[in-house]
């Protein structure tokens, strides 16, 4: 479903006001040492994506079949690399099914695509024969910015509202029931007593991640740094105490046992946190910061190393003017 191009602007503009405080970091960041110790983190090329203006945003891996789906925030395109390949192909392009726009996508354990249009609603496809399997839209006029999920050990399907202190859910049966059509999504958690107040089209809440059981849900507020922990069975909702560090411009987030690693977008940043057994704290373990990153905006853990998206979002995407480095890539790194 397509979005009036005003609406479109209107958002865009809020996300260029937002994420232009980061750019002034951009400046501080320290070049890349010429060599990194055998043992250090190393940024490498895992693929290629095709098109001159990509500017990716999302990810997902399908762990049955090794295959990488990345999303294009500025067409809506969808590019699959099959596992060991070093160059993606257009899986879905730009406009299918009125899709414009793309930003935090996720495989479920039965192989579906998750796909976020922040301005209209989550598609879910069948990568087998690229059906729309559902749709879950956002009310008309709801004024929200959908921005990351993450998906449940049980299948149950949490998303973000980056302009409101919402997260969204879509159980299994909801799935089902919408097979070939469409539901509405609802808010499920309000943590608008949680997270510090901010000024109006300011954006919080971005990147989510769940612990293995799915109890809990750790989303990140991108402008106040904090990280909180959402009770799935309770609605309880608690700020993580960080220690070492803080989590601002924390965008997409990966969870595996009790370790969490973060991408922040404006500082060219990765972080690597250890969790406390039941969420409570977060103690920062490692940092890696360099231009080479270009922007991450999500990562996902893969056979030992990160695979992260280098969006370049501040070369002629929505953080600033320039001309982006062509191919687009999306970057391999190890060591933390």
């Amino acid at each position: 479903m397509s979005t009036p191009l005003a609406s479109r602007t209107s958002r865009s503009l809020h996300r260029r006001t937002f994420l232009a405080a980061g750019a002034a970091a951009l400046a501080a960041v320290a070049a890349p040492s010429p060599a990194r110790a055998a043992t250090g983190p190393r940024v490498t090329t895992a693929f290629t994506l095709p098109g001159d203006r990509v500017y990716p945003e999302g990810i997902a891996l399908d762990r049955r079949t090794g295959d990488v789906y990345v999303g294009s925030f500025t067409t809506g395109e969808i590019y699959r690399a099959a596992s060991g390949r070093r160059s993606a192909e257009v899986f879905l392009p730009a406009g299918t099914d009125g899709r414009t726009t793309a930003n935090g996508l996720k495989v479920d354990r039965a192989g579906r695509l998750w796909v976020i249009d922040h301005t209209t609603g989550i598609d879910v496809y069948d990568p087998r024969d690229r059906s729309l399997l559902a749709r879950f839209g956002l009310p008309d006029g709801s004024g929200g910015f959908l921005n990351d999920l993450v998906i449940t050990a049980d299948g149950t399907v949490y998303a973000t509202d980056s302009l409101r202190p919402l997260i969204y859910r879509v159980t299994p049966a909801e799935t089902a029931r919408a097979r070939g059509g469409r539901l509405p999504l609802t808010p499920h958690f309000d943590l608008s007593d949680s997270l510090p107040p901010l000024p109006s089209g300011a954006y919080a809440l971005n990147g989510i991640a769940a612990d293995a059981s799915g109890r809990f849900l750790f989303p990140v507020d991108m402008a106040g740094g904090g990280l909180y922990r959402v009770d799935t069975a309770t609605g309880a909702v608690r700020q993580v105490t960080l220690h070492g560090g803080d989590l601002t411009h924390g965008d997409g987030l990966e969870l595996r046992g009790g370790t969490l690693w973060a991408a922040h977008n404006a500082t060219h940043t990765l972080t690597r946190w250890r969790l406390s057994p039941h969420g409570t704290t977060a103690r920062l373990e490692r940092r890696l910061t360099t231009p080479a990153l270009q922007i991450p905006t999500t990562l996902v853990r893969d056979r030992g190393h990160l695979l992260v998206v280098r969006s370049q979002f501040d070369k002629g995407g929505p953080m600033g003017e320039g001309v982006p480095e062509t191919p687009f890539t999306v970057a391999r790194v190890t060591g933390i």
